[in-house]
């Protein structure tokens, strides 16, 4: 059941993120020789990554759930609500010392969280 849970959440990662940077304000690029990536369509390999990306992160979530004794929706969310801190704190010091617009760095932490929270409701339900 462990299992389906990753893949459900790491579909559901997927899919809220590409509805988040469809609907989210665009953010200025980060230097005007990078150009925006967000105006191309992703190709396979990269929907592919994403999809491996968002699995790896939803088995760390069952994995801490599972090693903590915790199960259930509720659970899953604060636990989901507290990972966000280490998103969070590796955009803020790309923001201090990469120099990316703090716009930017505000859209990925929307996303990261809203990921974060939305993957840990989703294990929790399967754990």
């Amino acid at each position: 059941m462990v299992f389906l849970g990753i893949a459900t959440a790491a579909v559901a990662a997927f899919v809220l993120s590409s509805v988040y940077y469809i609907v989210a304000p665009k953010a200025p690029p980060a230097s005007a020789e990078r150009g925006s990536a967000r105006d191309e369509r992703p190709k396979p390999w990269q929907i592919l990554l994403e999809l491996v990306r968002s699995a790896i992160v939803a088995g760390l979530v069952a994995g801490l759930m599972i090693t903590a004794g915790w199960s259930g929706a509720w659970a899953g969310a604060l636990l989901g609500l507290s990972l966000f801190a280490l998103p969070l704190v590796l955009l803020a010091g790309s923001v201090q010392w990469e120099k990316v617009p703090v716009s930017t760095a505000a859209l990925h932490a929307g996303d990261w969280l809203l990921k974060l929270v939305l993957v840990g409701v989703i294990v929790g339900v399967f754990v």
